[in-house]
Parts: C-alpha cells; sequence; structure tokens
C-alpha cells in the first residue's frame, strides 16, 4: 500500500481536498465512516445508487459525486500503487503500470446506472 497524502506532488491537491470533503460529508451527513479502503468502496457505490433512486437532477449532486470520484481514485492511488495527474484541469489517476483511469467519469457513470467506483478499483489493482 501507498502512503497517504504525504509528498504528493501538486496534482493531488484538488483531488485530496475534494476526497477528504466527501469523507467528512459521509461521516456528519450520513453517519457513514470511509477509511480510503478498497472495501469502502461498496459504502460509495451504494450511497450513489441511493441518490440516484431519490431521482436528484445530475446537477444538484455533481458536487457530491466529484467527492466520491475523487475518494475512488484516492483509494486506487494508495491501493493500486498510482498518482494522480492533471491536464488541461482534468484529474486522472496513473496506476504504477502506466494505465489512466478517471474515477470522475466513473462515478458519473455510477449515478447513471452504468458503473461502480468498487469495480474500478479492483481493475486497476489487477497486475496484468
Amino acid at each position: 500500500m501507498s502512503g497517504g497524502p504525504a509528498q504528493r506532488p501538486g496534482s493531488a491537491a484538488k483531488p485530496l481536498r475534494w476526497a477528504a470533503d466527501a469523507v467528512a460529508v459521509m461521516r456528519e451527513g450520513a453517519r457513514v465512516r470511509l477509511d480510503y479502503s478498497a472495501q469502502s468502496l461498496w459504502r460509495v457505490d451504494r450511497m450513489i445508487e441511493e441518490i440516484r433512486r431519490e431521482g436528484a437532477p445530475y446537477a444538484a449532486v455533481q458536487g457530491v459525486l466529484r467527492g466520491f470520484g475523487a475518494y475512488g481514485g484516492e483509494v486506487v492511488v494508495r491501493w493500486a500503487g498510482g498518482e494522480w495527474v492533471e491536464e488541461a484541469g482534468a484529474h486522472w489517476v496513473r496506476t504504477w503500470d502506466g494505465r489512466f483511469w478517471d474515477p470522475f467519469e466513473e462515478a458519473r457513470r455510477c449515478y447513471t446506472g452504468e458503473g461502480s467506483l468498487r469495480l474500478l478499483c479492483r481493475d486497476a489493482m489487477r497486475c496484468e
């Protein structure tokens, strides 16, 4: 497992802040503890599914989904040996094997019922 947020490049600053905000909101608002483990992504996927079932418009949950995507990306960074990279204002995770992952898009796909941050993490952790 990689370390926490210490000694990270500047490209990680925003995603780390968004992920930390999501953790705080989940802890205080929903009483759900997120610990940056791969298993915690089950809870995130379920929370996104619950938001979708409530019928909230995308514009109303866009910030929450960004936080969940950042959280999912940070889990990949910590457990799959990755790093945050930024290009033209977009943030991606690059794993040790050179593959790129877009956890923000995956969070949006979760919201439409077509994605899973848990599965993205599982796929990123596979050594091919």
